[in-house]
């Protein structure tokens, strides 16, 4: 019996966290967390030191990646709001072209909330292993149901109230991502096509918790204390005071409600769910070897939006722009055809994943698709040229505020500009922030109204509108001059 030889063209696998902010990884210089496996995977490739997600809560950003568009096109602008059915996805014009598709753990294109079930795009999957998250509220998903007939006891232990997040490593969420994603390298993709496969890790998601061989790696008094100083939010716009004593709309417990101890003890437990994570990722990245695949395969480490920590007295994530919470780890490996070791300082963006993965196997770009391919800039071509700017926006994303909270955030060179939008778009003051990320990368000093800087800011605010006309949707076709 002939064995088909493995195809000339690329796979993809494209690892990706939930919440993982950029500096959650050693490789990105801090050296308090434990990340052996992505240090590894950056020696090996290209880390983007500046990548910017298009919106900083999950679906709406996740839509960007799948589907190449800002949010003002393609229409997801919030969490619960159904990506329309004719948005396209890359992996379905990977699939068109001869791929095998499969995917692993968390999507988000959709309401999830209160046992929703997420409805299916024509999103080129042959391999489909959903789970929203590990919790109870979550519609059934296959990771509950793994967890059911695998480990019944810590199953009907989890649903009695000892929690999911802190279960043994064998029978936890990111654990069992990452057995999916082995599976389908060893026996479950097609071996006689190229692969594109999505893993999709829900650490480190809040609740903060892990195994405890993970949370016993690391000692909450020797991380460093939150980002931040005696009244910092005063100059600041007044929806981060309020998020600062509420989060998520007064969903979720504010920075002001945890005492010095709870906020060391949170940032060890994200960095135990780091680490968790991380060592999945080694273990994918053996199978890889283990089968040959290595060689042919492009990798991508990266992460839909980041969190706040207590930087900035403030948790989780909602409308704030700050470096940690819309700037993300990116890390692209394809040996033989990316160079290995180096990092690039361009500001790029979410939006440009898609691209990536379609010009990596040769695959036309999506026809309403805005972003544009990584691959020159990440090998060095001499004629790349970077975009220069990125865009995020937020548009009462998260938990619902009323008024409703409306931000847009424009990078541009050393500059940060966050307009909080006042009438008519909301009844909420108009208001900002700028900062000179040079001189202040932690941001802690607002210049918006600086006498100094109003130049500055007024210049960029009237990129931002440039910006807000480039990235409109213009992909439908002008059949003549009228």
């Amino acid at each position: 019996m002939t064995i088909p030889s493995e195809p000339a063209r690329p796979n993809i696998l494209l690892i990706c966290t939930d919440q993982q902010r950029y500096d959650a990884v050693r490789a990105y210089g801090n050296d308090h967390v434990q990340t052996p496996n992505l240090d590894r995977l950056a020696r090996d490739g290209v880390l983007f030191e500046n990548c910017y997600v298009q919106n900083p809560v999950c679906a709406p950003s996740r839509a960007t990646l799948m589907t190449s568009r800002y949010p003002h096109a393609h229409g997801l602008w919030a969490n619960g709001v159904q990506l329309p059915d004719q948005e396209q996805f890359f992996t379905k014009a990977l699939a068109d072209d001869g791929y095998d598709c499969g995917l692993v753990g968390k999507l988000h294109l959709s309401a999830c909330k209160d046992g929703r079930l997420e409805p299916r795009h024509d999103d080129g999957f042959r391999v489909f292993r959903w789970a929203h998250d590990p919790y109870p509220g979550s519609s059934e998903n296959q990771y509950h149901r793994w967890l059911r007939a695998k480990y019944p006891e810590l199953y009907d232990q989890a649903l009695e109230g000892g929690g999911f997040d802190n279960l043994p490593t064998e029978a936890h969420y990111s654990r069992w991502v990452g057995n999916e994603t082995v599976d389908f390298l060893r026996s479950a993709r097609d071996r006689t096509k190229p692969f594109c496969f999505i893993a999709n890790f829900f650490d480190p998601h809040h609740g903060f918790g892990a195994p405890k061989e993970y949370l016993d790696r690391y000692v909450a008094d020797d991380l460093p204390r939150p980002v931040t100083r005696d009244g910092e939010l005063a100059g600041k716009p007044p929806i981060l005071t309020e998020a600062s004593k509420e989060s998520y709309a007064g969903h979720a417990r504010g920075y002001t409600t945890y005492t010095e101890d709870e906020l060391q003890q949170t940032k060890a437990a994200y960095y135990a769910m780091v680490s968790l994570v991380d060592d999945e990722v080694g273990r994918i990245l053996d199978a890889l070897e283990a089968e040959g695949l290595a060689g042919n395969t492009i990798v991508v480490f990266t992460s839909d939006h980041g969190e706040m920590l207590g930087d900035h007295q403030l948790m989780l994530k909602g409308p704030m722009m700050y470096e940690c919470a819309v700037r993300v780890p990116l890390i692209v490996r394809w040996p033989g055809q990316l160079p290995a070791g180096e990092r690039r300082s361009e500001l790029v963006q979410w939006i440009d994943l898609a691209p990536t993965f379609l010009d990596a196997a040769g695959v036309p770009p999506l026809p309403h698709g805005q972003g544009t391919s990584l691959l020159p800039l990440a090998r060095g071509d001499e004629d790349a040229v970077p975009r220069g700017w990125a865009l995020c926006e937020y548009r009462n994303s998260g938990h619902p505020y009323d008024p409703a909270v409306h931000t847009t955030m424009l990078r541009a060179d050393r500059w940060k500009l966050v307009v909080y939008h006042g009438a008519p778009a909301t009844d909420r003051e108009r208001t900002g922030e700028l900062y000179d990320l040079v001189a202040d990368p932690d941001e802690l000093d607002n210049l918006w109204d600086a006498p100094g800087h109003r130049e500055v800011r007024f210049a960029l605010q009237e990129q931002l509108l440039d910006v807000l006309v480039a990235t409109e949707d213009r992909s439908q076709l002008r059949l003549d001059h009228y």
